[in-house]
């Protein structure tokens, strides 16, 4: 392999984020639950994340627009102020968490800095990823940070096209198939998958991958006999 650049996904790459989501969904169904099951309560926040994505993108702060808009949806003009008051403070209380690096992460930054270029490529609310990069104590590994609106084979090319190099010399490491590893292969690139104990059902890929330039291991530390 000829990588130039290791490009990586930040949450639940680098640091936990999934799990939160998961704990304030949990709640707002709980929240919701005079009025549906919760099981019910989840599926119609699920559609109207979905049908938001274009209009808000990922993130905390659409999630909390959309946690409000399910709520009314569900209870209609019986919601009381206080049940919206509940879903804010849930958004600010996901925006206010520590960062929980994940196991390896800086022994595997160490290794591979002076080596390679190193990239943050994520998905997410500008300000949120900032911030959380900045707790994180990870900024001074990467070369570039990338906070994308999504991770489409044409978001990718415009990265590669700012790093200046080709597709080949680039390696995309990420827990998502969907979002980190095919595209990046559709464009010629190298994808490593890092599965998550959890993970978004929008960011899940049912079929195997097979790809000459795909490789699966089972933490991050793996990566480095792929790349030493």
């Amino acid at each position: 392999m000829s990588i130039k650049v290791i490009a990586f996904d930040a949450d639940d790459t680098l640091w936990v984020n999934e799990p939160y989501f998961q704990e304030i969904e949990h709640r707002f169904c709980e929240l919701m639950e005079d009025y549906l099951p919760q099981h019910s309560v989840s599926r119609a926040l699920l559609q109207v994340e979905l049908a938001n994505l274009p209009l808000y993108g990922y993130g905390v702060k659409g999630f909390i627009l959309s946690m409000i808009e399910a709520a009314l949806q569900i209870g209609g003009t019986t919601i009381s102020p206080l049940a919206v008051e509940k879903i804010i403070a849930f958004g600010k209380e996901m925006l206010e968490k520590p960062i929980e690096l994940l196991p390896q992460v800086e022994e595997v930054l160490t290794a591979l800095q002076g080596n390679y270029r190193l990239v943050v490529a994520t998905k997410g609310d500008l300000l949120d990823q900032e911030r959380k990069l900045k707790k994180s104590g990870l900024e001074s590994f990467f070369h570039h940070i990338e906070i994308m609106s999504d991770k489409q084979n044409a978001d990718y090319l415009k990265l590669i096209k700012h790093l200046d190099i080709q597709p080949s010399e680039f390696m995309m490491i990420g827990n998502s198939l969907k979002s980190d590893v095919l595209p990046v292969l559709a464009i010629g690139g190298y994808g490593v998958h890092i599965p998550y104990h959890t993970t978004w059902v929008h960011e899940t890929v049912e079929h195997q991958v097979s790809h000459p330039h795909f490789s699966s291991v089972q933490n991050l530390k793996e990566v480095l006999a792929l790349v030493v």
